[in-house]
């Protein structure tokens, strides 16, 4: 199976590490010419320099913009206009009581994790409807279907990506666009590296508290490991191309069977 982006321009938000920059990566060695994002012009300029290093394409670039905020998201889009392929994988995590989340918190998840998505989906997706070709891919999570106690605020806007996405794939049936949710498990990012180190212990050799983690947090892991950023990678990559043209308004998991159902 050969997957070609060649002539497809992709956005990624969130893009300067974890999912996003090996999503990233792993557009341009298809062929497709890649936006980067991120809040901050000095990571956004380094990811760039270092996937064109990494993959030999020097049709990687980047737009630094806080896609958390109304002004942020109007910014990138006046940078970026147009694109084929949308991956809305900017978000933020956290671990708080569930009673003890404020409003602020709240709204600060719903802004960051959901209307991000939302305000680019908005602008791009028309857009694709009329070219007749494009991909939305929301970057989810195992925790929207199996909500982790820890984390409530987290899986109710990881949810919400996905609602939203299947009803926006409804609204551009048959127009050649598709929109689709992935949901990564448990993934080996630097936040979730310093997540996992909070919960079990910041003393112990790493290799150890990814065990340790896995075992006593997440004990319904079928894969006994966090997943690597390059394995989530790889299924956004096959949503984003032209062999996925008949999946749409789905929820994919790439959990390593961490959420315990069939469906989605």
């Amino acid at each position: 199976m050969l997957i070609d982006l060649t002539g497809k321009k992709a956005l990624v938000t969130g893009s300067t590490s974890g999912i996003g920059r090996a999503t990233a990566a792993s557009f341009a060695r298809a062929g497709a010419e890649v936006v980067v994002n991120g809040r901050d012009d000095g990571r956004v300029a380094d990811a760039v320099q270092e996937l064109r290093a990494e993959t030999g394409s020097d049709r990687v670039t980047g737009v630094a913009a806080d896609v958390g905020t109304a002004d942020g998201a109007a910014a990138l889009i006046a940078e970026v206009p147009d694109v084929d392929i949308l991956v809305n994988n900017a978000g933020i995590f956290s671990a708080t009581p569930v009673f003890e989340i404020s409003d602020a918190e709240w709204l600060r998840f719903f802004e960051v994790n959901v209307l991000s998505g939302i305000r680019l989906a908005r602008h791009h997706t028309p857009r694709m409807v009329e070219r007749g070709w494009g991909r939305v891919i929301f970057v989810s999570s195992e925790s929207s279907v199996f909500i982790p106690t820890e984390m409530v605020h987290y899986g109710v806007t990881k949810t919400a990506q996905i609602s939203v996405a299947r009803g926006m794939a409804q609204e551009v049936k048959g127009s050649g666009v598709t929109v689709n949710s992935v949901l990564p498990g448990p993934t080996l990012t630097p936040g979730v590296e310093e997540f996992v180190r909070d919960r079990v212990g910041a003393d112990i050799p790493f290799e150890e508290a990814e065990r340790r983690f896995i075992a006593e947090e997440r004990p319904t892991s079928l894969l006994g490991r966090l997943i690597r950023p390059e394995e989530i990678a790889n299924m956004i990559t096959y949503v984003a191309s032209e062999l996925s043209s008949s999946t749409t308004g789905a929820a994919l998991r790439a959990d390593g069977g961490v959420a315990p159902t069939i469906f989605p």
